[in-house]
């Protein structure tokens, strides 16, 4: 399928690695120019050689710590005017609702809310101009269904849902979508750790850990960046113009995604 959005730029945000990586991957194959972001220089940087290597498209590595002022302004000067956003940052760590202070919901919110609200909010009044804008928000399966170990990645990802759900209503009639994808687990780093944890807390192997929870998928196997990069291009594409409600995206999203 022709995507319809070969020739535009997107700013696609943690995508040296993991779910980001597939995202721009898909979107470098659907002929979108990017500008990559991560904190790490060297293994963005290897990322973007291999997009360029692969795909007959513009990529700009900017490495910067997207949750901070001073590297969302770098990035954004960096990117300039864009047609997509793709927001994207690691989940904070598991633990006990014993285990976290104020300090630690402050640094989850600043993370994982406020920071995509204000790229969001950078991006949007130029996509408003234009008539057309995609911005998808990776979030996570724990915004419909609270995970227990995850109490700091609930908060945050659920505030952050809410502002979506308002805002998407807002500029819609502008030609604009804001989505959030709810990924279930995918062979990222995030699925090593959050295994990690069980089989400590629990005595068994990570073998076994992975097991048990593949047995809960209903594809009995965990995601690959393919599988969510070619559903997130698809949401930043010419046909996913009337995608914009809650309701509409978390479906989509737990039928694409097998959670």
């Amino acid at each position: 399928m022709d995507l319809g959005i070969a020739g535009k730029k997107a700013l696609v945000c943690a995508s040296s690695k993991g779910l980001g990586k597939g995202c721009a991957l898909a979107l470098a194959e659907a002929g979108v120019d990017l500008v990559l972001n991560a904190r790490g220089a060297e293994a963005l940087e290897k990322t973007a050689e291999e997009i360029r290597s692969r795909f007959q498209v513009n990529v700009t590595a900017v490495a910067a710590d997207i949750t901070t002022d001073e590297g969302r302004a770098n990035v954004l000067d960096v990117a300039g005017h864009i047609d997509i956003l793709v927001t994207n940052a690691g989940g904070p760590p598991p633990g006990m609702w014993s285990d976290w202070d104020r300090d630690d919901f402050i640094a989850a919110i600043d993370a994982n809310m406020l920071t995509p609200i204000t790229l969001i909010k950078a991006v949007l009044p130029g996509m408003m101009d234009q008539g057309w804008g995609r911005i998808v928000n990776i979030t996570s399966q724990s915004v419909r269904a609270p995970i227990p170990q995850l109490g700091l990645s609930n908060s945050a990802r659920a505030g952050l849902t809410g502002y979506v759900a308002g805002t998407s209503r807002q500029v819609a009639p502008h030609g604009v979508t804001i989505n959030n994808l709810l990924p279930g687990i995918h062979a990222t780093d995030r699925a090593i750790s959050l295994d990690g944890k069980v089989a400590a807390d629990t005595g068994i192997t990570m073998d076994e850990a992975k097991s048990a929870r593949e047995a809960t998928i209903p594809a009995r196997r965990y995601g690959t960046l393919e599988d969510f990069g070619a559903t997130c291009a698809f949401m930043c594409s010419q046909h996913a113009g009337f995608i914009f409600l809650p309701e509409h995206k978390r479906h989509l999203a737990r039928a694409c995604l097998g959670v």
